[in-house]
């Protein structure tokens, strides 16, 4: 049915349920897992002619929501093995969520995407986005939402 599963997680709760739902998935397909965590570029762009951040601080604090991505994929990689699922994990960089999503998804040949669904609804939905919608709408991948 699935050969590669790939789960997109930010860590939150409703996250870690949508990589337990992979998890089970993959264990009964026998499918491997693909964690991935996208990482957030420093808005560099909203200081332009403001306020001056030292090249240190915006480099420090990219490191730092690098170091929470490999610990949010290392820890989903640890769940998947422990369940007895082949996983590896992957960190993508961008400010583009559901582009990366897709993008990984390409690169690793992933057959389903399980992610979360943010649970927003009405006017708060449509002024903040959905990055699964985005994946939804843009993508060629059948995308399991986990709400």
């Amino acid at each position: 049915m699935y050969r590669r599963i790939l789960v997109a997680s930010d860590g939150s709760e409703l996250a870690q349920r949508a990589a337990s739902s992979a998890i089970g998935l993959a264990n009964s397909t026998g499918a491997e897992l693909i964690a991935l965590n996208v990482v957030p570029c420093y808005p560099t762009s909203f200081f332009e002619g403001g306020s001056s951040i030292p090249v240190e601080e915006i480099a420090r604090t990219e490191r730092q929501w690098s170091d929470q991505g490999r610990s949010i994929v290392a820890a989903l990689v640890q769940q998947a093995t422990d369940a007895g699922v082949k996983a590896h994990g992957a960190i993508a960089h961008s400010d583009l969520v559901g582009e990366a999503i897709l993008a990984a998804a390409r690169k690793h040949e992933a057959d389903l995407i399980v992610m979360a669904s943010h649970g927003r609804k009405g006017l708060q939905r449509l002024l903040l986005g959905s990055e699964t919608q985005h994946v939804l709408a843009q993508g060629s991948v059948p995308v399991l939402v986990v709400r």
